[in-house]
């Protein structure tokens, strides 16, 4: 049975898409820790990370990279951290979650509401940066 994430590629499910290429997909998390939270998935539906083949692993950080980069740019923040826990969804996924302190990266934090509006705008305005930045 396909994972969320698999159905969200594929459109059955909505979200609010930041990047998108033949490998890779990357959309806002719909309950973040920040502002601008996303993940970054691979399409190929491999529940662990580290059982992704190098060059799928090595691409899903590369395409995370670009689209952490957008983030900085377009949310106020020090960083954009970076964790992989992989235990909600059985698909690979990093969180790329904008930070002003070590703390903000807490998972047992109390999720931020964000209006519909606010996450497409949020996400037109990352999805616009990360289309401007050269590939690396």
């Amino acid at each position: 049975m396909a994972t969320i994430f698999t159905k969200i590629i594929n459109g059955e499910i909505p979200c609010y898409k930041i990047a998108e290429d033949e490998r890779f997909f990357a959309f806002l998390d719909i309950s973040p820790l920040a502002k601008g939270h996303t993940l970054v998935v691979p399409k190929v539906e491999v529940d662990y990370i580290y059982d992704l083949d190098d060059d799928t692993l090595a691409g899903l950080h590369l395409f995370a990279k670009k689209v952490a980069i957008a983030i900085k740019a377009v949310v106020l923040c020090k960083r954009v951290g970076v964790a992989v826990l992989g235990m909600e969804v059985p698909h690979a996924h990093i969180h790329l979650v904008p930070l002003n302190k070590e703390t903000d990266m807490l998972f047992s934090n109390p999720r931020v509401s964000v209006s519909p509006e606010e996450m497409k705008e949020i996400a037109e305005q990352i999805q616009k940066k990360n289309n401007s930045l050269k590939r690396t």
